[in-house]
């Protein structure tokens, strides 16, 4: 009955973890509708010149893919693009390596998924583990039928009989 009270409460909890996870999501889905500003653009795109910063980190000062990148930001900006519209861009144009963080679709959902999941597996597995341990053994059973005492105590006077003639 413990174990099930345990499983239950390990399932309210990965439910509860998802839903957050799913609300973390949706907040950033939302947040990326919005006006976005060349700083918040440039967060989302890593540096090809081998720093390996982002775009709006790059700390070489005549960089020759960050300082282009930021007045094309700029430029799209104006045009109206979104955040999303500009890193489609240059996720197109140079592949899935200038993301600074993986999307969450295909593949990188289950990367960024498996972590969480490994942690709550974990868990409920310690979890289960533990009850299992402070659960009291069985009692001891009766000795089987057959079985005297009179004859436990001959058997024993026997063996100390023969350890003695041993010595």
């Amino acid at each position: 009955m413990r174990a099930r009270a345990c499983s239950a409460t390990a399932v309210a909890i990965g439910c509860a973890l998802v839903c957050a996870f799913s609300c973390a999501i949706a907040t950033a889905i939302a947040a990326g509708a919005e006006c976005p500003t060349q700083a918040q653009v440039a967060e989302g795109l890593t540096c090809q010149c081998g720093c390996g910063l982002t775009v709006a980190n790059c700390n070489h000062p005549m960089c020759s893919f960050s300082v282009p990148v930021r007045a094309e930001i700029d430029s799209m900006i104006g045009r109206g693009m979104s955040r999303a519209q500009i890193i489609a861009f240059y996720r197109h144009k140079f592949g899935e390596k200038v993301l600074s963080a993986p999307t969450a679709e295909g593949f990188n959902l289950l990367a960024w998924t498996m972590p969480f999941l490994a942690v709550l597996l974990g868990g409920a597995f310690i979890v289960i583990t533990a009850n299992r341990w402070r659960v009291a053994p069985p009692a001891s059973s009766p000795p089987p039928p057959g079985r005297d005492r009179a004859s436990d105590s001959a058997l024993k006077r026997k063996l100390e009989d023969e350890i003695r003639e041993q010595l």
